[in-house]
């Protein structure tokens, strides 16, 4: 077969509905993410049994977070894949995943590729935003009272505020935007009016960033199903291309990042994905971008070159990234008001695919053919970037 006919492409999306950012029915971690891949398979016209690559991450599992949870969900599914993938990068792990299985696909390792996520972290109240010294440097942080994860992105945003002048009116300017967002999907967990005087009056939980410069905490279940160009032809489906990755990651804890008003992880996996998709900046019709913190998305526009190093602020002023805006960017709501079930990546990847497929009613971005998801991990540890078309 022609490596065109065996052009990754992405063909079935489904994420679990919520009622006030829980399921909506008591269901397991497991259950949560049976239902969303059964619904992707579904809309790809396929069935599990059609499963022969599997690739998931999560924060649970037995011995430790993110071991072992690739075979127990292949048990659960009732399936044996010829090609798995357990990597586990924190929340930019579904858009490396994508670039994963897009290989695999290509190299001939797998013809149907399942990945999914789950949890129920609202609805088991199991969040544990306190951390433990489970990995080398935290135990030179957590023991001593950094609040994980968000002590170290409020690090990063008083350093860019020191080092450009950065304002915390202009990170408001990014939660009022993505509510707007919110507010034209009927699935958002949060979809009341937001002001930027209400961000900036919200409580201070680590100075600078307030509470609503701060994500959800939800459940949530998302899967993506992807095969090759020409079985997408023969199920009848429409599908969208892969046409750039890349991925990097530079560090854990927050001590051990080389500059904190700088995701060099972004710069590298942005760079990588442009260059393979072969594409400038401005073929780019809508932006998904990991918003786990309002700092979080300034510095990853920084990185992938859509402006210059120390000018986040200004390029995202005036809502420049909101509805009928000139910079359409994260159309769901976003981990900010849509859901953050712990780790939000394969979130993005859904509605990038639904954008591009023309799905997504009031929110819909008008002739959307070019997407890019970037996916960040840990605190500000990783990212991985996807470039997705639907031609």
């Amino acid at each position: 077969m022609k490596l065109k006919d065996r052009e990754a492409v992405i063909v079935g999306v489904a994420d679990v509905p919520l009622r006030d950012g829980q399921v909506v029915e008591p269901l397991s971690v497991l259950q949560v993410q049976a239902r969303a891949a059964r619904d992707a398979l579904r809309d790809a016209g396929l069935s599990m049994r059609d499963v022969d690559g599997l690739l998931c991450a999560g924060m649970w599992g037995v011995p430790g977070p993110g071991q072992l949870i690739t075979p127990t969900m292949a048990e659960y599914f009732g399936i044996a894949p010829r090609f798995m993938d357990g990597t586990n990068i924190g929340g930019s792990a579904f858009e490396s995943h994508v670039a994963h299985a897009a290989m695999a696909i290509e190299a001939g390792r797998c013809e149907i590729a399942l990945i999914t996520y789950g949890s129920t972290q609202r609805s088991e109240k199991s969040r544990n935003l306190g951390g433990r010294p489970a990995v080398l440097t935290m135990q030179y942080e957590t023991p001593f009272g950094m609040p994980t994860p968000i002590g170290g992105y409020a690090m990063a945003a008083m350093r860019h505020m020191h080092e450009y002048g950065t304002t915390s009116e202009q990170l408001a300017e990014i939660a009022v935007a993505t509510r707007k967002w919110a507010q034209r999907n009927p699935a958002a967990t949060m979809r009341d009016p937001l002001t930027i005087e209400q961000v900036l009056s919200s409580p201070m939980i680590c100075d600078p960033l307030h509470l609503l410069d701060a994500c959800l905490v939800t459940d949530g279940g998302g899967a993506v199903v992807m095969t090759t160009a020409k079985h997408a032809r023969a199920l009848g489906r429409t599908a969208v291309y892969v046409r750039g990755y890349g991925e990097c990651t530079t560090h854990w804890t927050i001590a051990a990042m080389p500059d904190l008003a700088r995701l060099t992880a972004a710069e590298i996996a942005g760079r990588e994905a442009f260059a393979m998709a072969g594409i400038g900046h401005d073929a780019i019709d809508v932006v998904q971008i990991y918003d786990s913190f309002t700092v979080t998305v300034l510095l990853t526009l920084e990185a992938l070159g859509f402006c210059e190093r120390g000018q986040g602020g200004a390029f995202v002023a005036k809502q420049r990234t909101a509805p009928d805006g000139a910079f359409p960017m994260n159309t769901s709501g976003g981990g900010l008001s849509c859901l953050h079930p712990g780790m939000f990546g394969i979130f993005l990847l859904i509605e990038a695919v639904r954008q591009l497929r023309g799905e997504c009613g009031e929110r819909q971005v008008t002739d959307a053919r070019t997407a890019l998801v970037h996916g960040t991990g840990g605190t500000l540890s990783s990212g991985a970037t996807c470039i997705l078309s639907r031609s």
